[in-house]
């Protein structure tokens, strides 16, 4: 996993990363991922959604329930965690905004 300059040799890196990892097999078991951007001076891990993580309509709970419950477990001087580059539901592809899309019907063979 790359990670910007700035953040590369942060203490805490490696035991965030070893938080991540541990939520990672979930994510990527729904086609995505998260990257680690920066760590604040105020000690918020700012992170990247990757692949469907990016569009996902269930994304600001997964972030919230998941990687940043996993993160602050595994290391407490992380105060927060948010996305940079999460989509705002109404910005969502059609068929991810929080509605369900109706689906097209499929025609019934003639036997």
């Amino acid at each position: 996993m790359t990670h910007s300059a700035a953040v590369e040799h942060h203490p805490l890196l490696p035991r965030i990363e070893q938080a991540l990892d541990t939520i990672r097999p979930y994510l990527a078991a729904d086609g995505g991922n998260v990257r680690v951007l920066d760590i604040t001076a105020d000690m918020v891990l700012q992170l990247e959604l990757l692949g469907a993580c990016g569009t996902c309509p269930m994304s600001p709970m997964t972030l919230k329930a998941g990687v940043e419950e996993s993160v602050k477990k595994a290391v407490p001087e992380i105060r927060a965690v948010e996305a940079i580059n999460s989509t705002p539901m109404g910005e969502q592809p059609a068929g991810q905004a929080g509605r369900p899309v109706q689906p097209n019907p499929v025609p019934t063979p003639q036997f």
